[in-house]
């Protein structure tokens, strides 16, 4: 995995960080989802009562979307130095198209905001797109919100 310096990812403000590789969005994964959360509706689980809906087949849920961001993050560069990592949550965030069973996903990631909190502790703001492969609009945006923390905050 590339590794970029602080001074370097302080930098990248405004910039493209990285894109991560795609993930397959299964009939499996999603059951698989379904069955960790609770969430069994239809839409999601049954693929002959989805086939009459306006999507035609079974879409995953958008949570699922959403925590797919969890694996994309490790595709793109990290800060050196960094011991820990925490998700601080989301300034924003919509879901546009829904992800049809069967469809691959990736994450692009720009960073909007870097903060530093206190000595060995900084916010990130990364501006997240998950695209849908072949279709132009995008699964979902986001305003994702990180901390980062270095051996002098963990020490």
């Amino acid at each position: 995995m590339a590794t970029m310096t602080r001074e370097e990812f302080e930098a990248s403000v405004g910039k493209e960080i990285g894109v991560s590789r795609w993930f397959d969005v299964t009939q499996e994964r999603i059951d698989q989802f379904a069955d960790c959360t609770g969430d069994h509706q239809f839409i999601h689980v049954d693929p002959e009562a989805a086939k009459a809906t306006p999507f035609g087949t079974t879409i995953a849920h958008g949570f699922l979307t959403l925590s797919m961001l969890s694996a994309m993050v490790y595709d793109i560069p990290t800060m050196e130095g960094v011991t820990m990592g925490v998700n601080y949550g989301m300034n924003r965030m919509r879901f546009v198209s829904p992800v049809p069973s069967g469809s691959r996903i990736r994450g692009r990631f720009v960073l909007a905001k870097f903060e530093e909190i206190r000595p060995g502790e900084v916010q990130t703001t990364m501006a997240v797109t998950v695209e849908i492969e072949g279709q132009e609009k995008p699964a979902m945006v986001a305003e994702w919100l990180g901390r980062r923390y270095f051996a002098e905050a963990t020490a």
